[in-house]
């Protein structure tokens, strides 16, 4: 099992598999109130870089939850934002710390991070990556749809770390993948190299309808993503279109169900009609970020 959780790829399903199904049980003792204290006096250091509501407060009331205690760091508050080396920050946390989560724009900096420090290093978001989204995003599927396998996934909207994580996602468990950006929005180049060297059945198109036709699981995210707000009214231009709205729902499958990891910008990449409709599960998949993440957390620290 890997010491750190940075990319989806750096785990196979059985791994991931594991995980979820702790995430089940975690989530079944909280809603029973039965006390499950994995990381009694243990201790989360979580470094922000980027600003944040639900990867803040999951982790933290996650880590209070399993016994144990989150440091809030913001990067612009600490040595980091004086210009502290990576590795310096790394090594010194990991004598305090029994674990790190940081959230913030480069991956190579989660990388060198993680390499730098002796306890386990979590991703909570770069610019290319979000892994424990996607892991919420998977395991509300689970419990909606009683699986992830045989299902068809759509993906409408930026090439951004959501859509690199979801390509990343089928590669590692094997289920269909139906990716529609527009042309100069494409995900990674290199994500969907390594996709495909792996086999991953992936398609990528420019036409939102070809990629939500027979969905089992419809997903999108915001056109201009934190740091992109300069570019916002250009976005605003190329995305018209790509939008998850009622002719898009009915492309899909009858009992398709509807994913954005939020915040939403409804009347964008989301209408309200859809994000408030009965095959929405936005709000379950914003609660598993907590219970996904306390599994993480209690793989990887406990």
């Amino acid at each position: 099992m890997p010491k750190d959780f940075l990319c989806l790829t750096d785990w196979n399903k059985e791994e991931l598999d594991r995980i979820f199904a702790l995430t089940a049980d975690l989530k079944a003792r909280q809603k029973r109130a039965e006390p499950h204290r994995l990381l009694e006096g243990k201790t989360l250091a979580m470094i922000f870089e980027k600003s944040s509501t639900r990867t803040r407060v999951s982790f933290e009331v996650g880590m209070f939850q399993l016994g144990g205690h989150a440091l809030f760091l913001h990067s612009g508050t600490t040595q980091m934002g004086r210009g502290e080396p990576i590795k310096d920050t790394g090594r010194v946390m990991a004598r305090y710390c029994d674990g790190i989560m940081i959230r913030t724009f480069s991956q190579e900096a989660v990388e060198e991070l993680a390499h730098w420090s002796k306890v386990p290093v979590i991703n909570g978001l770069t610019d290319l990556y979000h892994p424990c989204q996607l892991m919420a995003d998977l395991f509300t599927v689970i419990e909606h749809k009683g699986g992830y396998e045989g299902l068809t996934f759509a993906w409408i909207g930026d090439g951004n770390n959501m859509a690199n994580s979801w390509i990343n996602a089928a590669a590692v468990f094997g289920f269909r993948l139906q990716v529609a950006t527009p042309e100069g929005y494409r995900p990674d180049e290199e994500v969907m190299r390594r996709a495909a060297e792996l086999g991953a059945d992936v398609s990528y198109t420019s036409d939102p309808l070809a990629a939500a036709e027979g969905a089992d699981v419809l997903s999108t995210d915001v056109w201009a993503s934190m740091g992109q707000e300069d570019e916002a009214e250009k976005r605003r231009r190329a995305f018209a279109g790509y939008q998850l709205n009622r002719p898009v729902l009915e492309a899909a499958a009858d009992d398709a169900i509807v994913l954005h990891c939020l915040p939403a910008h409804r009347g964008e990449e989301i209408t309200d009609e859809v994000i408030e409709s009965k095959q929405s599960v936005v709000f379950d998949e914003a609660e598993n970020r907590l219970h996904v993440q306390k599994a993480i957390m209690a793989t990887l620290m406990g």
